[in-house]
């Protein structure tokens, strides 16, 4: 193991305003018709068994159309607020919260302008860009 000397290593903690370029892979863009909310960008990965982790962007304040999964969903906010719509109930959800909805339930929400965040599906949830 090689110790470095932390003045050689570009570290960023705290508040991050944007995910990792790494996060950020083309290959991983995911396509605008996978998506619920207009104007975000997001990428995603896939779990061996079948399950997707997502990462949301939301440069503008934008509503995602109500919707419905037939798998469950777990998010966190990273950072801004995101309103989760439950037919007349709304739900805020601040940077540093968590929320999960369980299969078969609508939900539509209300990205605020710069809002990230990461969600888990329990089943295959998008679709990438194609090249």
């Amino acid at each position: 193991m090689t110790i470095h000397d932390l003045s050689d290593i570009q570290l960023r903690g705290g508040t991050v305003d944007d995910f990792p370029d790494f996060m950020k892979s083309s290959a991983n863009r995911i396509a605008t018709s996978s998506q619920a909310t207009p104007g975000v960008e997001g990428y995603v990965f896939d779990g061996a068994d079948g399950s997707q982790m997502a990462f949301w962007t939301c440069r503008e304040s934008a509503v995602s159309i109500p919707h419905v999964h037939d798998y469950d969903e777990y998010m966190i906010v990273v950072q801004g607020c995101y309103t989760l719509i439950f037919d007349d109930k709304r739900v805020p959800v601040r940077a540093g919260e968590e929320y999960f909805i369980p299969k078969g339930t609508w939900h539509g929400g209300e990205p605020a302008a710069g809002t990230r965040t990461i969600h888990a599906f329990g089943g295959r949830r998008a679709e990438r860009v194609r090249s």
